[in-house]
């Protein structure tokens, strides 16, 4: 006898799909979510790229002038020389009779000039324009692009699996385990969260992995309060009562069974704390508690448009908000499709 079993009409039995797996084939069809798939890949593989030190590795280097624009802008007007006057014609008084040091002000620009001469030439203008100091803008998004989306997408995961972990724990078992993550779950949310925030950045101090810490820590309520509902709710359907009459221990009906049932919430909230947690970044940095002072993201170069703006130089502030937009808006629409191929709502209606 085969060790296929069959059915009536002697054709063995397919072997249904996995949970995954077949959420994976739904996901394919998607176009929208596969084209933002791509994007996030293509914006992971620049952090890799960064990371090995392969792209904008010479973020800091000046390599244009001060606020040069960009290419599509084109260069600006030179300002007059300073010391213009000086080879003007004299008139009434004599420059050394206004201003002790003119006589000196020719030996200063010889040796600038000449010291200049070794230093590469700056840019008068560059792809995304330059800051204040000719720094690259587009190397300074790219290079921003690390830090900003380490801290959002690691941070999110961090809360994700705290507030997951400790909600299908209260929604499954109840009882004493219950009441005692919902006292933690009250104490969190009693604080302000932005109060709490500062808190914990004034005992951490700054740096990636101190914003990470914070973030999530501080960002698990939200979390917890849904997928405890969800495995409350899936706790007592059949499917998991099943499981139980099987011998399934407890661990394998909540993360084999319900869980994957439940991942199309974690999903949604994984997506808006992304998203939330990179404007954190950006508020923390501005306020001095982000990252440390020898890195750059998103949130220090909108920190530094800031005050370009009352300039006119508006460049920074526009690449930062692209690289920001463009990436925040695909995980979203990523996360979105997911969620779709994931929910057995939608599952039920095939």
């Amino acid at each position: 006898m085969s060790a296929l079993s069959t059915v009536s009409g002697g054709a063995p039995s397919a072997r249904s799909q996995g949970v995954w797996r077949a959420a994976w084939a739904r996901y394919r069809q998607d176009r929208v979510g596969m084209t933002c798939l791509a994007i996030v890949a293509l914006y992971l593989g620049l952090i890799l790229a960064v990371a090995a030190g392969w792209l904008a590795a010479d973020w800091q280097a000046e390599k244009g002038l001060s606020y040069a624009p960009p290419h599509f802008v084109g260069a600006a007007p030179s300002p007059a020389p300073v010391g213009a006057a000086a080879s003007a014609p004299q008139t009434l008084l004599d420059l050394s009779d206004i201003d002790p040091l003119a006589p000196r002000y020719a030996e200063w620009a010889a040796r600038a000039a000449e010291l200049q001469t070794t230093e590469a030439p700056r840019q008068a203008t560059l792809p995304f324009g330059a800051d204040r100091l000719g720094r690259d803008v587009l190397a300074k998004a790219i290079q921003g692009s690390q830090v900003s989306i380490q801290v959002g997408v690691l941070g999110a995961l961090f809360a994700t699996l705290i507030g997951t972990v400790l909600g299908a724990f209260s929604g499954f078992f109840g009882g004493k385990v219950g009441d005692a993550l919902e006292w933690l779950y009250n104490v969190f949310t009693s604080i302000p969260s932005i109060l709490l925030i500062f808190a914990f950045a004034a005992v951490t101090g700054r740096g990636v992995g101190s914003v990470v810490l914070i973030l999530g820590l501080t960002g698990w309520t939200g979390i917890y309060r849904l997928v405890r509902a969800e495995f409350m709710k899936h706790a007592v359907r059949e499917y998991v009562r099943s499981a139980e009459a099987i011998g399934a221990s407890a661990g394998a009906r909540m993360f084999r069974h319900i869980l994957p049932n439940a991942s199309h919430v974690v999903l949604v909230q994984l997506s808006i704390h992304v998203v939330s947690f990179i404007k954190y970044e950006v508020i923390l940095s501005y306020l001095g508690l982000g990252v440390s002072v020898d890195q750059v993201s998103w949130g220090t170069m909108l920190a530094e448009a800031q005050s370009e703006l009352i300039l006119g130089h508006w460049w920074q502030l526009v690449a930062a908000t692209g690289f920001m937009a463009v990436f925040v808006t695909a995980f979203s629409l990523m996360t979105d499709a997911l969620r779709d191929a994931l929910d057995p709502k939608l599952r039920g209606l095939e």
